[in-house]
Order: C-alpha cells, then sequence, then structure tokens
C-alpha cells in the first residue's frame, strides 16, 4: 500500500525520526541532496541554477541542494525571500553552509535561468500567498527555466490541493518519506508534475507509529478482499444484483448500471422496471433478468434473501417516490449502493437521510456523489469549511451518516466511517461522459454482491473503472467501460497482492 501523509502527518514523521535518534540536519541535508542529484541526473554542468528559497526548512533544503550543485559545476545563485535573520536552526546552519552568491528577492525582477529550484515553501503552506512571495511565483512560472519544486510546488497545501491563490507549475516535484494528498488530489496534482518519492533517513517503524489512514487507490490497498471465482462456485453464491430503473424514457441508466454489475462479477443481476418500461428494458441484455419495480415488486426482490446488493438512483427520478424507495431499501438488509437522483430526492431534507443511513452503520451504504450533488447533500458541512477540501470534507460527511463516500472527480476519493480513506490518479478526463458514472454503481454493486467490505469494493469499483477508460482510451462513451472490464480484471491475476 502506498500511505499519503497529511501535512501534521509528516511533521509528526520528522519528529519521530529525530526521537529515534536521527539528527533534524542528517533529514535537511539528506532532502538537499536528493534534490540536487535529480537535477544533475537531467542537466549537465554548467548550466545556471536559480535556487528561490524562503526561511523556513524548505528553504534550507534549497540551500543545501544550492551548495551541493555549486560543488558539481553549476552555475548556482540563490534568491532569497525574506530576511536572513529570520532564518533559524538547520535552516540558518544550511544557509551558513553556502558560500555562493545569495541576493534577496524583489518584486518584478525575472529570473534568468536554465533550472529553477523552488524552495520557497513546502507541503505546509496553511495561509493565502501575497506580497513578494506571490511575486517570486510568478516570476519562476514565468521564466521559462525547468522548475524542481521542493516537497510540493510553493502554494499548494500538502493537506488539500488547494491553491493558496498562487501557486508554481513545476516541470518535477521531488518530496521525502512519503507522498501528500496534495500531490493527487486536485488542482495541486496539476502543479507537480512527476513526482520523485526519496528516503531521507527516517525510519520505517515512523510510519507503524503515525498509523496513517490515507492511501493512494491502488490494486494493494483491496486486491486480498477482490472476489475470485470458486471451482465449486455458482452463480448463487457469486451474488445477485438489484438495479432499480426510471420510466420509459429513462432506461439507459439503470442499463448501464447493470452491464458494470455483470462485468464486475456478480452471479445474476435483475432489472426492477416500472410497468410501462417492461418492454424496453428486457430487450437490452439477454443476461439481464427483468422484475416489476413498482412498489409492491419492489418489496418483493428485497424479501428474497438472494438479492444482497441494490443500486437506487441513477435515472430514477426526483421526488417523493424515490425517497420512499431509498428509505424502503435502507431499511432492508441489502447492501445500497445510492447513486444521482437517490441523493438529490433528499436535498431539502438531509437530516431523513442521514438517520436512515446511521441505523444501518453495521452494513453501510455506499452513496456516489459528484461534487454539485455533494454541495448539495453536505452544504452544512461545506458552509463550515473555509475552503473546499475535498478529502477532509468527504472523511466528515461518512463520519456524519455511517457511509462510506466514494467523492467523484479527476481525484475521486473514497471515504470510511473509520477514518480511511483513498484517492484516485488513474481517471483520464475521457471518463466525463455522460452514464459513466451509473455504470461505476453497478460495478460496486457487482463487487458488494460478492462479499467485498463497503469501502474495499467502492475503492476497487473506482480503480476498475479508470483502468476501463485507460484501457479503451479516445472516443470512450459510457457502453464501452463494461466491456473493457474483463481485459482489466485479466490484469489482476498475476498481481504480486493476490
Amino acid at each position: 500500500m502506498i500511505e499519503l501523509l497529511t501535512n501534521a502527518e509528516m511533521a509528526e514523521a520528522d519528529r519521530l525520526a529525530v526521537s529515534l535518534g536521527v539528527a533534524s540536519r542528517t533529514l535537511m541535508d539528506n532532502a538537499g541532496r536528493a534534490v540536487a542529484e535529480d537535477v544533475a541526473e537531467r542537466h549537465a554542468p554548467p548550466a545556471r541554477v536559480t535556487v528561490v528559497a524562503g526561511t523556513g526548512n524548505n528553504g534550507g533544503d534549497g540551500f543545501v541542494a544550492a551548495r551541493l550543485l555549486a560543488e558539481r559545476g553549476y552555475r548556482v545563485d540563490v534568491l532569497l525571500v525574506g530576511d536572513r535573520e529570520r532564518m533559524k536552526g538547520d535552516a540558518a546552519a544550511a544557509a551558513g553552509a553556502w558560500t555562493g552568491t545569495t541576493r534577496k528577492a524583489e518584486p518584478g525582477r525575472p529570473i534568468e535561468a536554465d533550472i529553477v529550484v523552488d524552495a520557497l515553501f513546502g507541503a505546509g503552506l496553511d495561509r493565502p500567498v501575497e506580497g513578494l512571495a506571490r511575486s517570486m511565483i510568478e516570476a519562476i512560472n514565468s521564466s521559462g527555466a525547468a522548475v524542481v519544486a521542493v516537497d510540493l510546488p510553493s502554494g499548494v497545501n500538502g493537506s488539500t490541493g488547494q491553491v493558496m491563490g498562487a501557486a508554481v507549475t513545476a516541470t518535477r516535484t521531488v518530496t521525502f518519506f512519503r507522498r501528500k494528498p496534495g500531490h493527487v488530489l486536485l488542482p495541486g496534482r496539476l502543479h507537480c508534475g512527476p513526482v520523485t518519492v526519496v528516503d531521507i533517513g527516517i525510519p520505517d517503524e515512523v510510519l507503524a507509529r503515525i498509523g496513517p489512514k490515507t492511501f493512494l487507490n491502488l490494486p494493494d490497498l483491496w486486491l486480498p478482499r477482490f472476489p475470485v471465482p470458486q471451482p465449486a462456485g455458482h452463480k448463487y453464491n457469486r451474488g445477485h444484483v438489484v438495479v432499480v430503473s426510471g420510466g420509459l424514457t429513462s432506461t439507459g441508466a439503470a442499463r448501464l448500471s447493470a452491464s458494470g454489475a455483470l462485468r464486475a462479477g456478480a452471479g445474476l443481476v435483475t432489472i426492477a422496471s416500472p410497468r410501462d418500461a417492461l418492454a424496453v428494458n428486457a430487450a437490452s441484455s439477454l443476461a439481464v433478468m427483468v422484475r416489476p419495480g413498482d412498489a409492491r415488486g419492489l418489496a418483493a426482490l428485497l424479501a428474497d434473501k438472494r438479492v444482497n446488493a441494490v443500486v437506487l438512483g441513477p435515472g430514477g427520478g426526483v421526488g417523493a417516490p424515490m425517497r420512499k424507495k431509498v428509505l424502503q431499501l435502507l431499511a432492508s438488509a441489502q447492501s445500497a449502493v445510492l447513486d444521482a437522483d437517490a441523493l438529490t430526492s433528499f436535498v431539502d431534507d438531509p437530516k431523513t437521510l442521514f438517520t436512515a443511513l446511521r441505523k444501518r452503520a453495521a452494513r453501510p451504504a455506499i452513496l456516489t456523489p459528484h461534487g454539485g450533488e455533494f454541495d448539495r447533500i453536505f452544504r452544512r458541512i461545506r458552509e463550515k469549511s473555509q475552503v473546499k477540501q475535498k478529502l477532509e470534507d468527504a472523511l466528515k460527511a461518512s463520519h456524519e451518516t455511517s457511509a462510506c463516500l466514494v467523492f467523484k472527480g479527476a481525484d475521486t476519493v473514497v471515504a470510511a466511517p473509520d477514518g480511511r480513506a483513498a484517492i484516485a490518479e488513474n481517471l483520464p478526463p475521457t471518463l466525463a461522459t455522460a452514464g459513466s458514472g451509473d455504470v461505476l454503481s453497478g460495478i460496486i454493486a457487482g463487487l458488494l454482491a460478492q462479499g467485498m467490505p463497503a469501502f474495499e469494493a467502492a475503492a476497487a469499483a473506482v480503480w476498475l473503472h479508470g483502468e476501463a477508460s485507460n484501457l479503451f482510451g479516445p472516443g470512450l462513451i459510457s457502453e464501452d467501460l463494461p466491456a473493457m472490464l474483463p481485459q482489466v480484471l485479466r490484469t489482476l491475476s498475476d498481481h504480486p497482492a493476490r
């Protein structure tokens, strides 16, 4: 698994390393050396290097890099943003060991260099960038030089990925020990370029003592819980998914979800259909069963113990009938995936939804809002946030509802009530097409039906969804996604985490 460390967790990692006998100056020297090595791997001396340094520890890393690059024959100067007298501890010592040119940064003065080392702020920036610092960020971005960011591009918050007024757009980033959420969340990810993680001497045991709960969404995270068909198995022990369809003109979403559930491995999939749409749904797929989905028909399906996962919301319509179905489902024993209209129907009464969700905390439902839906349903959380912070907001919403959240987007966050979170980085822009979210809901339900826990099922489905899109490439429409899943699933068979 690949852990992602928040600002507070990274600060704790540094503190614990020192408590275990690693000198803090050693950590800084190793960080600066890693940055110098990264520059040297791609640019030969006597290239011109300008290190833009702040007065904190990130600036100290920059001074170490400057000294080592100068020793290798690069033409190096340092632009200091702030007063030298403000530098303390290891940063002051690193600046003192630098014997080359240090100039005080000036607003409006262009940077003339082949390479810029951005050592202005690190991942811990938590305030808007203003004044001279902002001018220097703008100068770095307009310099035309290759930009190597130290830890994180200056101006990006390491925990939220938000741009704090202005941010460096780096050619590449060198970070330490572990990546931060800001390297993966948008818009921060767009400022980083390729990210290299280097070991600076923090002992491995530090990670266990911190106990991070945020991870990159990769197969190592969930593959040990991924369902594998057994030789003696049959369709009934591979699970039965029900997808509730909308009316005659709104059946496409349910059919897409049903296809996703089938391709994800569910043994049986049934569309619960309004009577006026029975014929359309019955003609949609030879492998999908169709049953009446009026109040009586849905109640009969929910009473069937062989049905173990239900998708409700795609194309289902907004209003009182949908609210009634949602509450009926949440009172049942089935795993529940609520998407689209199932969420929007509670915009004016989220408390009723949240109460019903909390009553089934032992078997968490999965909610799959996109940004607009999240803002409407969880507006109280959004109002309390000073800035949009996708990871933290998703975790708060999951905790408040006792549900698993799939907060969709190019940086989809899966959050669990126990505080775990997974952030995806394999989701291409081609997924921004009508119906792709419906397929995702079906994939989630297909995995739930086979016995995967909610968090793992949601994280796995998000990754599979992204890989299917990557495999297909340009021109993707939502109908293409289920057909790509067998090839994606085949790649998992030889994965080391199996």
